[in-house]
């Protein structure tokens, strides 16, 4: 079943009468997997409409709430980077469904979908987005930094391949207080072949670290495909003495089974490394138009041919799923987007002095640069959130 994913919608999700929809068991391939020094799962996966439906309205509130960024982004609503995850959802979502809240996940800068997994609201990750204090972070953190500990999410990293190594020392922790737990630490194609990785690697094999890499393989280092970046673009066998599986990223239930997998295997021998073979629809990041490096007619292939929501869509449809249930749900997930687009703007801004928290213990008589860069001002420092 599901994984206990987290956050409002969720829990009203789970709510929903199901009683309406079949409940026989579905039996699917998916496509086989590639395996490095491991006997690879079988491709043979078990779902039911119930699950399907759940998965199908997270992914498509994650593509709504993306669309919404793109348009507040080009609105100037938001400021600086900014980088969306519209077309890879199933590997998030593949990923929450084998795992629970006691799991640790920390991944880069392409993060606001995994706040929303981990039990943020829409209202609060956009507000994040637009730097106001209603944010999930209190405005301070915007599009890179998301972060939950409280549900075990540790960011949202702006310098790339920086969480990578960040991700062994939660599997240390894991396993030094015993838990029967993993961390799962998400990079891209273009970190791939950095240094600190291979440290991360070979720590994590030395001490059998309950520890997934997990390569979003898009195929694109912002510009740069990959053939142009790797001498071996076969990521899942690049960990060398630790094994890996390549998966269809554009499957939720692939990457489902491939992380339960993956899950068992970690806890109980180390390390290993999934790589998602998947697909960003916008470019690297809202600055990039992402046409000058691909043609469109790549990009319109893959929404054709692979995308992830509308393969489940297709897969409710045909084992029954009403198609008035998922229309509905869809004008539900607008509205509430839409509503919490609004919300957010109207959220004030925080005032300066929180800047400084988390930083000083007192800041009593500093100054800092004020934000229209006229000078020097000295906030009144209060060590509580008020507004």
């Amino acid at each position: 079943m599901l994984g206990q994913v987290p956050g409002t919608f969720l829990k009203s999700v789970s709510a929903r009468h199901f009683s309406s929809f079949p409940t026989d068991t579905i039996t699917l391939e998916v496509k086989p997997f590639k395996a490095h020094k491991i006997e690879p799962p079988s491709n043979v996966v078990e779902t039911n409409v119930e699950e399907l439906f759940k998965m199908y309205i997270t992914m498509y509130k994650m593509r709504r709430m993306e669309i919404a960024s793109d348009m507040m982004y080009k609105a100037k609503f938001i400021r600086g980077f900014c980088h969306l995850y519209d077309g890879q959802e199933a590997v998030l979502m593949g990923l929450e469904s084998a795992l629970t809240l006691q799991d640790s996940i920390v991944t880069s800068y392409r993060d606001h979908c995994h706040m929303m997994t981990r039990g943020g609201s829409v209202k609060e990750i956009l507000a994040e987005l637009f730097g106001r204090s209603a944010g999930s972070t209190k405005g301070i953190g915007g599009s890179m930094h998301f972060y939950s500990r409280r549900n075990n999410f540790y960011g949202g990293h702006g310098i790339v391949g920086a969480q990578i190594p960040l991700g062994a020392g939660l599997a240390m922790a894991h396993k030094y207080r015993g838990e029967k737990n993993v961390a799962i630490t998400m990079y891209g194609d273009g970190a791939a072949n950095q240094g600190q990785k291979y440290e991360a690697i070979n720590i994590a094999a030395l001490w059998n670290l309950p520890i997934i890499f997990v390569c979003e393989n898009n195929h694109y280092g912002m510009g740069t495909p990959e053939w142009r970046a790797a001498k071996s673009s076969n990521f899942y066998t690049r960990g060398d003495y630790i094994p890996g599986l390549k998966v269809d990223g554009m499957d939720v239930l692939a990457v489902k089974r491939a992380t339960a997998f993956a899950k068992e295997y970690a806890i109980e021998n180390g390390p290993i490394v999934l790589e998602m073979d998947t697909y960003r629809y916008h470019g690297h990041s809202m600055s990039d138009p992402g046409s000058t490096y691909r043609t469109r007619d790549e990009i319109n292939a893959m929404r054709t041919e692979r995308d992830p929501i509308e393969r489940v869509k297709k897969l409710l449809l045909s084992n029954g799923c009403d198609t008035a249930e998922i229309k509905k749900a869809e004008r539900e997930i607008k509205k509430e987007v839409d509503d919490a687009v609004e919300e957010a703007k109207a959220s004030p801004l925080p005032p300066a002095s929180w800047l400084w928290k988390n930083m000083y213990v007192d800041a009593t008589n500093q100054k800092m640069r004020n934000i229209h860069n006229d000078g020097l001002i000295t906030p009144q420092f209060d060590p509580e959130y008020k507004l």
